[in-house]
Order: C-alpha cells, then sequence, then structure tokens
C-alpha cells in the first residue's frame, strides 16, 4: 500500500489537504456585518443632526387668536393687533382682549420692522411671556420673514444646555 495517496493524516500546521489556505467564510461575514453596522450608526446620527439644526417648518398665514388666549405650550400662533409700544427688538401689540410683547430676535435690531399704529399680524411662538416672531405681515400685506425661534427639547436637561450653545 502506498502511503501518497492517504490523507487521513494531516498536520496541523498544512490545514486540511495540500491546497491553499482559505479563510473561514464567518471572517467575512463579521466584516460585512461590522460595515453595514458602522453606516446605519453614521446614517442615524446624520439623522439626528439634521432633525437638531434644521429651520423650524411653519405655515404662514394662520387664523389670528385673541392675545388673551395665548399659552406657553409653544405652538405656532398668530396674532393680529395695532402696534401700541416699541422696544429695540421688541414691540407689544395690542388687540382688544390684551397686549402682548412680540420678540423680533436680531432681525429687528438695525431695522424699523413696525411702526405705532400700524396693525399687523405676527406668527410665531409664544414662550415665557414673549411671542418669539416668525413672520410680521403688514396691513398692505408686505411680510417681514425672521429667523425661526429654536424649539425647546421636550425633557430639557443636557441636551437642551447642547443645543443652546450651538445656535445663536
Amino acid at each position: 500500500m502506498s502511503d501518497e495517496n492517504d490523507t487521513s493524516q494531516v498536520s496541523p500546521e498544512h490545514g486540511r489537504g495540500k491546497g491553499p489556505r482559505r479563510r473561514p467564510a464567518t471572517h467575512l461575514a463579521a466584516f460585512g456585518i461590522a460595515a453595514v453596522a458602522i453606516l446605519a450608526i453614521g446614517a442615524a446620527g446624520g439623522a439626528a443632526a439634521m432633525k437638531f439644526t434644521r429651520p423650524n417648518v411653519e405655515l404662514a398665514p394662520l387664523t389670528p387668536v385673541s392675545i388673551s388666549s395665548l399659552n406657553d405650550d409653544l405652538s405656532v400662533v398668530t396674532v393680529k393687533g395695532k402696534v401700541a409700544e416699541i422696544f429695540g427688538n421688541k414691540f407689544i401689540v395690542q388687540d382688544d382682549s390684551g397686549r402682548a410683547l412680540i420678540e423680533t430676535g436680531p432681525a429687528g435690531d438695525d431695522s424699523k420692522l413696525v411702526s405705532i399704529g400700524e396693525t399687523v399680524s405676527v406668527q410665531g411662538r409664544f414662550d415665557h411671556g414673549f411671542l418669539h416672531a416668525s413672520y410680521i405681515v403688514h396691513q398692505d400685506g408686505k411680510t417681514d420673514v425672521l429667523r425661526s425661534p429654536p424649539r425647546r427639547p421636550p425633557h430639557g436637561g443636557p441636551i437642551e444646555d447642547f443645543l443652546k450653545r450651538l445656535r445663536p
């Protein structure tokens, strides 16, 4: 009997048979799964970053509500009334039910957006006693688009502090 064709005795350093060593398929599968996981994490991180940094979508015009019915719930509202007073980038709008302090942000610092006695509709988010204006619609139909105010995260905490540092 010849030992040349006998493959039952294979030395451990040669592996099976006399051909080239093959990598197990599990290494290739693990590499593929790791690549897909890294791409998924990157996509999820990018989606989260876009959600926090993109501007808020608001519709104009909404039906005006009375000033006395405003709540600190950060919902988009529109109020209509006459400009009673102006204080830099803030002004007061007055209707039959009361008065509201409107904050225009940096857009109202250097430009004269409204004048006393003018009837305007202001759309924005009411929070902490201010209506943070996003749009001002004048009586002649001219619309001033202002910077959208940042939203508060629903739960607050460290994420809220981080977002405040990101936005000017």
